[in-house]
């Protein structure tokens, strides 16, 4: 496992945890749950840094000997060492919540800080901050609310997410992909690639769920943690967390419902909130219910399921609205759809006279029902569209603020906006969006350029290749065939 970069997300460090085998993607290929993960142990820590590392171990096997084993004594391992991994775990530069303090400004004092900070956590003195709500736009023209926690907050979160993964990586299937160690949107990607592609899928149910982070119900919620949670400081803090509130123009209000969005704990929370009632239902409906080959892929609240019958994803359709109302959730019924997609498509759309398949998106892909030279059929994945055209608008209004910067400077800051798309959209198949992409970003910097001054404006294309051939990276594949990695993740 790499070292992971510093983040707010939950993930598990190289330095914090110590390294889980990649969990087999049981769910997608419809074979038994996994027993669990096992992990190696971190040869080089420090004697602080080992002690802690050695009770998470053995968090993680007595989660792992028995799935019933529900864990009363928790709060001792979230130590001074920890909750020091997992304040330089955060990210430097994120804006300061609710109580206005900076990571720079923590670190000041960084023992004394944090020393309090565990004190006050163990003895129950700890009282959890208001998030503070920024809106963030949206692709379809609305605003997402998202939650700033205040820097302890986040510190301390990121100590019991790293606590409590040791148990639930035991427990969460292989369907689920969305803020777990080990596993990204590339891992989700190939799944459902390879799933469409090599199993008797015609019906994709592309599903999303309504607000989900902000229609969680705290009862299910507590219900479902406690299911392996039964330490009352545990679950106190975590109660904390959910009725904080918000803070937004300095009115504070109460949160009843929901987890905040950019709180640390939120993605491992939902993933509990899912598992629950949708992974374990789905797999249960799955070997009990299907009579043909159904396949699942979740990231977070966004889910794709390949079915080879109509009839059954009719059938499974109505019985996810009826499972998710149980527990506060709904479907959102303009990104919830019905297709047919799959290897017979293109030719009985043909045959109806009915064009081509419809397409779906998900994880910032476009998916396509396409056939390779030789005739046979594949899933192309191209950019969605509108999110490349937006990105293309931020980058020009970007270049435009900078136009007066110097040029080194400029460059950097392109190569590495061209580069950073490119290492997550550079996939098979999607060689003509990246270099639309490329095209757009070329032309809107000379754009730039040549309003710098009035002499600037006679910069010759020429000169300005110079440029590009030095800054701006060129289009090319940088991932491998989904069937390709995916064997090498998952070698089962």
């Amino acid at each position: 496992m790499h070292a992971a970069e510093k983040s707010d997300t939950g993930i598990v460090p190289k330095k914090a945890l110590n390294k889980a085998e990649k969990a087999v993607a049981e769910g997608l290929e419809g074979r038994p749950v996994t027993e669990g993960n096992s992990e190696e142990t971190t040869a080089n820590c420090t004697q602080g840094q080992g002690e802690a590392l050695s009770g998470l171990d053995r968090i993680r096997e007595a989660a792992r000997r028995d799935k019933s084993t529900r864990f009363n004594n928790l709060m001792h391992h979230i130590t001074v060492e920890l909750l020091r991994e997992a304040y330089e775990e955060l990210k430097p530069k994120a804006a300061p919540g609710e109580d206005g303090v900076t990571w720079q400004q923590y670190g000041d004092k960084l023992e004394t800080n944090l020393s309090d900070l565990h004190q006050r956590v163990q003895s129950g003195r700890y009282r959890a901050t208001p998030s503070k709500r920024m809106w963030i736009p949206k692709p379809d023209g609305s605003e997402r609310p998202i939650g700033i926690p205040a820097l302890e907050d986040k510190i301390v979160q990121q100590a019991v997410v790293w606590v409590l993964n040791q148990i639930y990586e035991e427990d969460f299937v292989g369907i689920s992909y969305g803020f777990r160690p080990e596993r990204s949107t590339h891992n989700a990607l190939d799944a459902l690639w390879v799933g469409i592609t090599q199993r008797k899928v015609n019906w994709i149910l592309d599903a999303d769920i309504r607000s989900f982070f902000d229609t969680v119900d705290h009862e299910w919620l507590m219900k479902f943690v406690e299911h392996r949670t039964a330490d009352p400081r545990m679950l106190r803090l975590i109660r904390k967390w959910l009725r904080a509130g918000v803070s937004e123009a300095g009115q504070w209000s109460k949160t009843s419902v929901g987890t905040p969005q950019g709180a640390v704990i939120s993605p491992l929370l939902a993933n509990i909130y899912l598992h629950y009632a949708f992974d374990l239902w789905v797999l249960k409906w799955r070997e009990k219910q299907a009579s043909g080959e159904v396949i699942v892929v979740r990231y977070a609240d966004d889910f794709v399921i390949g079915f080879q019958y109509r009839g059954e994803a009719v059938r499974f359709l109505k019985a996810l609205r009826e499972r998710l109302a149980k527990f506060g959730l709904e479907l959102h019924s303009d990104k919830t759809r019905l297709i047919e997609f799959g290897r017979f498509a293109i030719d009985n759309r043909v045959e109806r006279g009915e064009g081509k398949p419809e397409t779906f998106d998900f994880l910032g892909f476009t998916h396509v029902c396409s056939k390779t030279r030789k005739g046979n059929f594949t899933v192309r994945r191209r950019t969605i569209a509108k999110r490349q055209r937006n990105k293309i608008k931020e980058v020009k209004a970007e270049l435009l603020r900078r136009r007066h910067d110097p040029v080194p400077e400029i460059g950097k800051w392109v190569r590495s906006v061209v580069q950073g798309h490119f290492n997550y959209f550079a996939v098979p198949g999607n060689r003509q969006a990246n270099d639309a992409f490329r095209t757009e970003v070329m032309k809107y910097w000379l754009y730039a350029l040549r309003r710098r001054s009035q002499k600037a404006g006679n910069l010759t294309w020429a000169s300005f290749k110079r440029l590009v051939r030095r800054w701006i990276p060129t289009a090319r594949v940088l991932h491998p065939y989904p069937d390709k990695r995916l064997y090498v993740t998952y070698p089962r």
